[in-house]
């Protein structure tokens, strides 16, 4: 029976001779196939989309609802009330690190006392995949919290320039 990755090659086809063939019938040969992308890495990059496009499409309506104001007072209301909301934002965005650099300081830990205890190939393998796994989700945290950081501070330049200029 033939694997899902061989190529079955038959005498015809390549013009060999009959006895080039070893007795038993046609050759199979493993053929080189390109890996398949992990479905982790496109959610994690699925989700970066996601956030870049939330973020832009807020940036985007903060954009046209300060333009579309005609009123001084009345923009640098809503000015003041955005340039709020995303300054909270951004300090919880801030606070995130430290709880990301407290993960990163476990992780540490973990692997310090599993080295120190010593159980055995199975729990260290396993120990060591939990630890891969926090560290990937750490640090997929960590690039959304930079994207929006980023965002937000294009937010509150725009809120700035809103209020200044008149």
């Amino acid at each position: 029976m033939r694997s899902c990755n061989t190529r079955r090659i038959d005498s015809r086809m390549h013009g060999l001779a009959g006895s080039a063939l070893p007795a038993g019938g046609p050759l199979h040969l493993p053929i080189a196939r390109p890996k398949p992308a992990h479905p982790e890495r496109l959610m994690i990059f699925a989700s970066y989309a996601y956030r870049v496009l939330s973020n832009f499409v807020f940036l985007g309506l903060v954009y046209f609802t300060l333009n579309l104001l005609e009123k001084y007072e009345q923009r640098a209301t809503v000015a003041i009330l955005i340039l709020v909301y995303a300054a909270m934002h951004a300090f919880s965005g801030l606070r995130s690190f430290y709880f990301f650099q407290r993960i990163e300081r476990l992780e540490g830990e973990t692997r310090r006392l599993a080295a120190a205890a010593g159980e055995g190939p199975n729990a260290a393998a396993s120990r060591k995949q939990i630890v891969g796994d926090v560290t990937a989700l750490r640090h997929a945290g960590e690039i959304k919290s930079y994207i929006d950081i980023f965002f937000l501070a294009l937010v509150i330049l725009l809120c700035v320039a809103k209020i200044v200029a008149s």
